[in-house]
């Protein structure tokens, strides 16, 4: 089911809420500039493995309200402390992608691992998002001036695995459903702020799952994060480039299932 939940004055942030009965529950965060919609191939299978699976969409994506202001790692981890507070979870398993892997670490920081057994971190966007801030700023530019052309090209490079024109169109919609403030001041974010400091401060068991063959965030940063969190495991996905979840999903979700059971 779906319904939404306030965070801030004025803006209320979706969530699909899966399997409310089960044993354990996952928070999903989803990548840049996606949704909750992402994680379909997730949600198709963990709820028969007993989970509650929970995705959020982030203020200015998917279906959540889109102000215009927000977009720094603290306040989108705060939104995250407040849907986590509004349905009392506890004992839970974080998961991000991407930018929600960093996302997931801030909250980690900032909220002393708030209710969280276990950490995802799903191809992160750490400890950097854009090392490059000379092809930050070109993004940044396609993203104020041809979005689109800026999410086909995203699409093109996501994946080391081919996909299907149907699968590409889908996915490439995703990404059009953010407001287009959100999606440029997300790649501000990812140019300017990292997540160096909030590393050492995280204790829980984490596993990091990280495509080889990702060209968005290089394997290598996946090797330093693994390094940087105590108590971490990294698992190369020898197939995947940035969507290990769908690229090598039966292998991501038995994965998953084994690591938090």
């Amino acid at each position: 089911m779906g319904y939404y939940v306030n965070v801030d004055q004025g803006v209320n942030l979706y969530v699909e809420d899966i399997n409310p009965g089960g044993s354990k529950t996952i928070v999903f965060l989803h990548g840049w500039p996606l949704s909750h919609k992402q994680f379909e191939y997730q949600f198709n299978v963990l709820p028969s493995f007993g989970y509650r699976c929970i995705g959020i969409d982030w203020r200015g994506f998917g279906n959540s309200d889109k102000p215009f202001h927000g977009y720094t790692l603290d306040r989108l981890a705060d939104d995250i402390r407040n849907v986590i507070d509004v349905l009392q979870l506890n004992n839970f398993i974080l998961a991000g992608h991407s930018t929600g892997g960093a996302i997931a670490i801030r909250y980690m920081a900032r909220h002393n691992s708030y209710g969280v057994s276990n950490l995802v971190l799903i191809d992160a966007a750490a400890p950097v998002g854009f090392a490059n801030k000379d092809h930050a700023n070109q993004m940044l530019n396609q993203a104020l001036n041809d979005r689109p052309k800026l999410m086909r090209e995203i699409t093109e490079t996501f994946f080391f695995q081919y996909i299907t024109n149907p699968y590409s169109d889908w996915f490439f919609q995703l990404g059009l459903q953010a407001a287009g403030w959100s999606t440029a001041a997300i790649v501000v974010m990812l140019r300017d702020e990292n997540v160096y400091d909030d590393l050492p401060k995280i204790s829980v068991p984490t596993l990091i799952v990280h495509g080889i063959h990702d060209n968005v965030i290089p394997f290598s940063q996946a090797q330093e994060v693994n390094q940087k969190i105590r108590n971490s495991q990294l698992v190369p996905f020898q197939n995947s480039g940035h969507g290990s979840f769908w690229e090598e999903r039966d292998k991501f979700n038995q994965l998953l299932n084994q690591f938090i059971r």
